[in-house]
């Protein structure tokens, strides 16, 4: 009895490494203008199970331990993500200061930003043919800087079924643009972000404008960076109930935007 017993906890606890190692993350290169990309396909492969694919942007520290994790734990048993480079293979920013000469060039580009998420977006659709990824059902989120790029993926007239910001800057080149968005746009920024809701008015201004499906969440005593665990740079902090609803609302409204899909 007791050899059956300790079998039976052997067998439990190899099931459970093995439902821990049935998350993978493969990194996945690919070029644009000549520049080399590579970036980090997510998805538990225990599931058989075509799912949607979801395009994320992380933040200005770009891909690195952290945001593959924070991927692994969005991705779950519900979606497969391909976490984008947006700097190229030869840069992984290493510090606040690396991580801001990484970006301005995107930032001072916006044009470049659109090409580059774009160019992701095409890599991740493409992986339907050799991973779980339904191509019918596609969406892009962002934090922090990438909540810019998901933004200007939209405004690009990416087609894609939502597209989700999570304290992301809210400027535009060309607020115009905002007339060519197909996705289900939902973004959420905390009230006292001080450096990004000094263009909430303006964003809203052009999301009236744009004749899209939009919804604009206000995050009470929340500041920058409140779904980043290990950013402790000037003006953020994590906040672990920010955090957790805006989780909680990124899926209610991919569900519905992905329920009217074919």
């Amino acid at each position: 009895m007791r050899k059956t017993i300790a079998m039976l906890a052997l067998l439990a606890l190899g099931a459970a490494g093995a439902a821990q190692a049935a998350m993978v993350a493969k990194p996945v290169a690919y070029t644009l203008d000549g520049t080399a990309f590579r970036g980090v396909l997510v998805y538990d492969d225990a599931v058989a199970a075509k799912r949607p694919g979801l395009l994320m942007v992380p933040n200005w520290r770009g891909v690195n331990d952290g945001a593959v994790a924070k991927a692994k734990g969005i991705a779950g048993r519900d979606y497969v993500i391909l976490l984008a480079d947006m700097y190229g293979e030869q840069v992984r920013p290493k510090s606040n200061d690396e991580a801001a000469q990484a970006v301005k060039p995107l930032y001072a580009d916006r044009a470049l930003m659109r090409k580059r998420v774009d160019r992701a977006l095409e890599v991740l659709r493409a992986q339907a043919a050799s991973a779980p990824v339904d191509a019918t059902r596609l969406a892009a989120i962002g934090f922090c800087f990438g909540g810019s790029a998901v933004l200007d993926l939209a405004r690009s007239g990416a087609d894609v079924a939502a597209v989700v910001s999570f304290h992301g800057g809210l400027g535009t080149d060309d607020p115009a643009l905002a007339k060519n968005i197909k996705a289900h746009v939902l973004v959420m920024n905390g009230a006292d972000d001080k450096g990004t809701m000094p263009d909430a008015d303006s964003f809203m201004d052009e999301m009236r404008g744009s004749g899209a499906d939009w919804q604009f969440v206000v995050l009470g005593n929340a500041v920058h960076c409140f779904t980043e665990v290990d950013d402790h740079a000037p003006g953020c902090r994590y906040d672990a109930r920010a955090a957790r609803r805006s989780y909680r609302l990124m899926r209610d409204w991919l569900d519905e935007a992905f329920a009217g899909m074919p």
